[in-house]
């Protein structure tokens, strides 16, 4: 006979893990799931788990001992991707690509697009003010910034378009 292994909750995890075994709205599988791991950390073994709740011992013995899979991608990697994307700029462009962040970090392009889609990082996007090359751009500048602050009595000011 198969022993579950001894499963250590605090109070917190018990509190939710028991709003979870009473549920009618979640899963099936997440509801049986609290209901092993709580007998479980009650100290009860696969078989008096089973019978408890009628289903199989081998069902029991699946659900308390169950890690999941380790990451394909460490989190530090998505990280660094993060951090390279929004402060540094890659020596011959602009802004990164998928391809160009993915050979710098040696991850697929696939990956990177997943962090980047993750995180809301559009490189590609730039939301920066730009300086004009018009010799007279101060002066205009000036004048435009001037009719926001200080507005003609009796009149609306409105902005068209930015270009």
């Amino acid at each position: 006979m198969r022993v579950t292994p001894p499963v250590v909750i605090d109070s917190s995890q018990k509190g939710i893990l028991e709003q979870w075994a009473r549920s009618r709205s979640l899963p099936a599988r997440q509801v049986e799931r609290a209901r092993v791991v709580l007998l479980a950390s009650e100290g009860k073994t696969d078989l008096e788990i089973a019978d408890e709740l009628r289903i199989g011992n081998h069902k029991v013995a699946r659900w308390p001992s169950r890690r999941g899979r380790k990451p394909a991608i460490p989190a530090s990697v998505k990280l660094e991707i993060v951090r390279k994307t929004t402060q540094c700029s890659p020596a011959n462009a602009t802004h990164w690509s998928t391809r160009s962040m993915a050979s710098e970090m040696g991850v697929s392009e696939a990956t990177v697009r997943r962090v980047w889609h993750a995180n809301g990082l559009k490189p590609h996007l730039i939301e920066t003010f730009k300086i004009s090359k018009d010799r007279r751009f101060t002066e205009k500048l000036e004048a435009i910034v001037g009719l926001y602050l200080n507005p003609p009595e009796h009149a609306i000011v409105l902005c068209v378009d930015e270009k």
